[in-house]
């Protein structure tokens, strides 16, 4: 993803005192455990500098690690807490975290960074037969009155075609019975789906638009990091208008992970 920052953000949406315009700015990335591309280097003290400098109010993560006792043992930096709350640190308050894969060492999943109060959080399971852990991660925040509870879902699908497809209509469902149907929603993460096959299925089943395709015509080129080639992190909304993409420079996000992140700003 080449290119410069669009316009830079002048209307905060604000806590406390501070006026309120209702101006949302969210940011989704596969942060690849906290390592670059090929595990060349564990890069997480980077990786915070670098999301903390987008500005985001909302931060979708993948493959956040939650433990790994081995990885503890060989970095001597590896911080003492999980990687959700070494990130969110002094920035979010607020933070949610969805366990999807367990194994010896420890345990990953997806979470949600937040500057607004996280009135409650699901981790629900869509993993498949096969070795794959998979997961939605579905918090709904309190904004600031007079705005509605503004319901997000952090997600991360399958490699396989046949497992996204399963995986999209369990998202659907789970839309249908959690999330009211004039309340704003917020779909961000890992789709895995190079061939675009999700766009119909969430705008009918679900009503949901993706950010980039509406803008700009096309999903963004996200993965592999240092040539981004396929399409496969999406943010998706409903009920929020005047959605605007931030297209993110190349670096220095390339030696950050394999993926390079989305960002856009959203008006409820």
């Amino acid at each position: 993803m080449n290119g410069s920052l669009l316009p830079s953000r002048t209307e905060p949406l604000a806590v406390g005192s501070a006026p309120l315009t209702p101006l949302l700015r969210v940011l989704t990335l596969n942060i690849h455990k906290g390592f670059s591309s090929f595990n060349r280097r564990f890069v997480l003290h980077e990786l915070r500098e670098a999301i903390r400098a987008t500005g985001a109010d909302l931060v979708f993560l993948q493959e956040v690690l939650g433990e790994h006792s081995g990885h503890r043992s060989r970095h001597s930096v590896w911080p003492e807490q999980p990687q959700y709350e070494f990130l969110a640190d002094s920035i979010w308050h607020q933070h949610a975290y969805g366990r999807n894969a367990v194994y010896t060492e420890g345990h990953h999943g997806n979470a949600v960074l937040s500057k607004f109060p996280i009135i409650r959080y699901d981790n629900h399971d869509v993993s498949l037969k096969g070795p794959e852990r998979r997961g939605i991660l579905h918090c709904e925040l309190r904004l600031p009155a007079p705005l509605p509870s503004l319901h997000v879902a952090c997600i991360h699908l399958g490699l396989f075609e046949k497992d996204r497809r399963q995986q999209l209509d369990l998202l659907c469902r789970l839309i249908e019975r959690e999330v009211p149907p004039a309340a704003p929603l917020l779909v961000a993460g890992d789709f895995n789906d190079w061939r675009s096959n999700a766009h119909r299925v969430l705008r009918e089943r679900a009503g949901l638009r993706e950010v980039y395709v509406d803008t700009l015509g096309a999903a963004a080129r996200s993965f592999p990091a240092r040539w981004p080639l396929l399409r496969v992190d999406r943010i998706y909304h409903r009920g929020l208008t005047e959605a605007m993409p931030i297209l993110v420079p190349r670096q220095p996000w390339a030696r950050l992970s394999d993926h390079v992140p989305l960002s856009a700003e959203l008006r409820l």
